[in-house]
């Protein structure tokens, strides 16, 4: 029992700790495709922590998308907003770049982007 008690206040301390090696936070190149496409687009997003969540900030050709994430080092889920569209992203740790899935606020379809640290 005691072992278990130990696990368990082990891993109600791992939850609770923000990570802080290996943090999303930095400048990226961004490639991906859109949902439901094979249109490829690229550019930058920018990632800063901002108290318990991450300010996320994308420049696509000439359209900026902001977002707000909350994560850890071992994943990384952002909602963003660009103009009137809105939608949702989740990232994991690839070495030291990331990789996710994205979609728009009603959509049917997912994306894939990569996060390549510069």
């Amino acid at each position: 029992m005691p072992r278990f008690t130990a696990a368990a206040m082990l891993s109600i301390g791992l939850i609770a700790t923000p990570a802080l090696a290996g943090e999303p936070v930095g400048e990226y190149s961004v490639t991906g495709n859109s949902p439901g496409s094979s249109h490829r687009y690229s550019g930058t997003v920018t990632v800063d922590r901002t108290g318990d969540t991450f300010h996320v900030i994308w420049h696509i050709g000439r359209e900026t998308y902001v977002g707000t994430g909350i994560g850890t080092s071992e994943g990384l889920a952002v909602s963003y907003r660009s103009g009137n569209l809105t939608g949702l992203a989740i990232y994991y740790p690839k070495g030291n770049n990331w990789e996710g899935v994205w979609t728009v606020a009603g959509g049917r379809t997912i994306g894939g982007e990569s996060w390549t640290r510069r």
